[in-house]
């Protein structure tokens, strides 16, 4: 879900009918209906009404384990599933970013091979090796055990 917007549609109405009258007055009945779906707050309440019927990756029983275990506590569903929501946003950027490591690391092992496989045939696997730099853009130090203990 890498660069989409979820679903949420945008409707743009206020660019329409307002062309011409920079200079003229108008009554409350011509602009205020357009001015009020334009302000954030409008955005705000749309988004917020689309998310009761979205229904994120992550379960909301999921996501209300985990805050629950951080000390919030929340009987808005529309609140657990905008968390599920960032949560899964931030899981997919690092992913993504990992994937992109793997194509990297992938393009340089093939180009110094004589011969190397076409890059659209292969399918990506997702290895520490890829995920661990992934993570240390976003600030997460990831390391492997010591088994020699």
């Amino acid at each position: 879900m890498v660069g989409s917007n979820f679903g949420i549609i945008y409707h743009n109405s206020a660019s329409s009918g307002n062309q011409g009258n920079h200079g003229q007055s108008s009554g409350a009945a011509g602009l205020g209906g357009d001015r009020e779906r334009n302000t954030p707050a409008s955005h705000l309440s749309d988004f917020m009404s689309q998310l009761e019927d979205y229904t994120p990756l992550i379960p909301d029983a999921v996501t209300s384990h985990y805050l629950n275990m951080g000390g919030f506590q929340s009987d808005d569903k529309r609140i657990v599933r905008l968390i599920s929501l960032a949560a899964q946003k931030y899981m997919s950027d690092i992913i993504d970013d990992a994937l992109q490591h793997s194509k990297a690391r992938t393009h340089m092992q093939t180009t110094n091979t004589p011969g190397g496989s076409k890059a659209k045939d292969r399918k990506f696997t997702l290895t520490m090796e890829d995920l661990q730099p992934a993570l240390a853009d976003y600030g997460i130090n990831v390391r492997k055990m010591d088994y020699s203990q």
